[in-house]
């Protein structure tokens, strides 16, 4: 007999990738592929310092690609570096997008597309399918293991105004093409490593358990979670190590193709939240919260929270408490001991954070049903 979850509908969305050694060499050959002749490449400083973005702009030239780059990206990506990125697009003469880095620059440029393709402010496609137009063809290589973008049908970005980050989620906004290559995360610092990982870990066990979720995104989200549990740790500690890198990577890629389907949940609705009212690191904010709202929401989900404790090693009969201490195990081992109090966060930001997390489109997945007040209750756990 056919499970029941085979006989719902769904629709699943991915981009071309090529993944492994090497796939990023393969930029100029797809940016000529997809109509060149003049790219503008979204990066950061930090990318550029390590050596990367000089690696794909050469990459271009070498195969007659003329291109410009826009560094002007900060941790959470801003609605103003997006008009600036779209204007400037538009004055160059551009007609494809490449973004090298981590989450942020994909935002910013998956933005700076859709803001050039419709005329229209960042800020007025907040929500889901609101994308009428989609952007020029957008080229991601990924250089941080967690974030996802590169695969997934979100941007977020920050609604400098209200303080608030916005999400965008349109299948316009899947990439063409991603090139995963797992050399160009070696050069990530240690926690960076950590929280980019466990964003991941996050992605995947949200997408595992959230309301939207299918056989499809299933098979996706527990490898992705077995893979951060088992090569995270030397990852973290072993940062050259290729091997690990590319199961980390490999991890990135399969949590994201499953939540950019199954949606995510509490957590990034919160984390959304703390990033746009206090500019707090995204990833960060993820590995804080995550053991908190797993611990709420076991009760509304408890035999596929076992399959994740089975996943992480935990085992899946203790129950809640076998499966909290596995993830805090974890993030022990990678030196994610902070609280929110040691972020900055204080009581007095609670009540506003609630509020614009229950407004955020990640909660409407969430196993469990959160009242504003539940959201009040983590935060102060968190603390």
């Amino acid at each position: 007999m056919l499970d029941d979850s085979l006989l719902q509908m769904r629709k699943f969305l991915a981009p071309e990738f090529v993944f492994g050694p090497g796939a990023s060499d393969l930029a100029g050959r797809y940016a000529r592929n997809l109509g060149g002749p003049k790219a503008m490449v979204v990066s950061d400083a930090g990318v550029a310092a390590a050596g990367w973005t000089a690696k794909i702009l050469a990459n271009l030239r070498d195969a007659g690609l003329a291109a410009v780059e826009f560094l002007d990206v900060s941790p959470n990506p801003r609605d103003s570096q997006v008009m600036e990125g779209a204007q400037r697009f538009a004055r160059e003469g551009c007609n494809m997008l490449i973004a090298v880095g981590g989450g942020s620059p994909m935002d910013c440029a998956k933005g700076i597309g859709i803001v050039h393709s419709n005329n229209q402010h960042i800020l007025t496609f907040e929500g889901a399918d609101n994308v009428a137009l989609p952007g020029p063809p957008l080229i991601c290589i990924p250089t941080t293991a967690g974030t996802s973008a590169d695969v997934s049908q979100f941007a977020i970005v920050s609604d400098t105004a209200r303080k608030v980050k916005i999400a965008i989620v349109s299948k316009a906004l899947v990439p063409d093409v991603s090139l995963l290559d797992p050399a160009l995360t070696v050069t990530m610092p240690p926690g960076l490593t950590a929280h980019t990982g466990l964003d991941a870990l996050t992605h995947a066990i949200e997408a595992y358990v959230s309301n939207a979720s299918s056989p499809m995104t299933d098979l996706l989200a527990l490898e992705a979670i077995r893979l951060v549990g088992a090569s995270l740790p030397q990852a973290y500690a072993e940062p050259r190590n290729i091997h690990a890198r590319s199961r980390m990577l490999h991890a990135s890629l399969l949590a994201g193709l499953a939540f950019t389907n199954a949606i995510l949940g509490a957590v990034h609705a919160m984390a959304h939240s703390l990033g746009g009212f206090l500019d707090l690191p995204h990833g960060q904010c993820n590995a804080i919260l995550l053991d908190h709202v797993v611990r709420r929401n076991y009760a509304a989900a408890p035999e596929r929270y076992q399959r994740v404790a089975e996943a992480l090693g935990a085992g899946g009969e203790a129950g809640p408490d076998a499966l909290v201490g596995a993830v805090r195990g974890l993030k022990a081992r990678l030196g994610v001991t902070q609280t929110l109090g040691d972020l900055g966060v204080v009581a007095a930001d609670i009540p506003a954070l609630a509020e614009m997390a229950s407004r955020d489109p990640c909660l409407a997945t969430n196993p469990a049903v959160l009242s504003r007040a539940d959201l009040e209750a983590l935060f102060r756990e968190a603390l």
